[in-house]
């Protein structure tokens, strides 16, 4: 996916500031760094709905060395079929999965996340991918995401809805509900298929 020049920019300033901004303490380099995060804010406005103000409000929200988010997915089988959950946010369709936590290893988080969304118990069998966001999903999204794409097992649990999601269900590969693009696409829902019929390919990455 190509995304805006404009989102691709303001990214890297936004990070070269936040991360100046940690490790700064020269009074006029600080202030430098505050006005190259206030440009990033108005290159975000200038290319989207939102007000500078607004914008800058979310950067503040972040502070120390400027690193990638890490989203994590978990996608669990059951006769051919693939574990989905319909979002509240959006009333679209995603594979189980949300942020990862801080003190939790990564396949932890996607345990966690498949617990919660969909109410099914999993194991973590194999990472089967690690997408850049801005290369795969079609939505943007203010922050640099690593997408961590897990193979589980289910061992447990039934399916029940959360306060995040309404519907849990499962669904042949060729008879996908409408998607969730920003948390899964169908290129990726074809991935995990790939990787759970052949569970000797390696792990893809970008």
């Amino acid at each position: 996916m190509n995304e805006p020049w404009w989102l691709d920019m303001s990214r890297e300033l936004r990070a070269i500031s936040q991360t100046g901004l940690t490790f700064s303490t020269d009074p006029f380099d600080r202030q430098r760094y505050e006005r190259i995060r206030e440009l990033a804010a108005a290159l975000v406005a200038q290319g989207s709905e939102h007000g500078t103000a607004e914008i800058l409000d979310l950067f503040l929200r972040d502070a120390g060395y400027a690193t990638p988010k890490v989203d994590v997915r978990g996608a669990a089988f059951r006769d051919g079929r693939i574990l989905l959950v319909r979002e509240i946010s959006d009333g679209r369709w995603t594979i189980p999965g949300g942020w990862a936590d801080v003190n939790q290893t990564a396949a932890e988080c996607v345990v966690r996340e498949v617990a919660e969304e969909s109410g099914f118990i999993a194991r973590a069998a194999k990472l089967a991918a690690v997408h850049d966001y801005g290369k795969r999903n079609p939505t943007r999204h203010l922050d640099s995401i690593y997408k961590l794409f897990f193979i589980c097992e289910l061992i447990g649990g039934d399916a029940r809805p959360s306060t995040e999601t309404s519907e849990v269900a499962f669904f042949a590969r060729q008879e996908l509900p409408p998607l969730s693009l920003g948390r899964t696409t169908a290129q990726q829902i074809d991935l995990v298929f790939r990787h759970a019929e052949h569970p000797e390919l390696p792990t893809e990455f970008d």
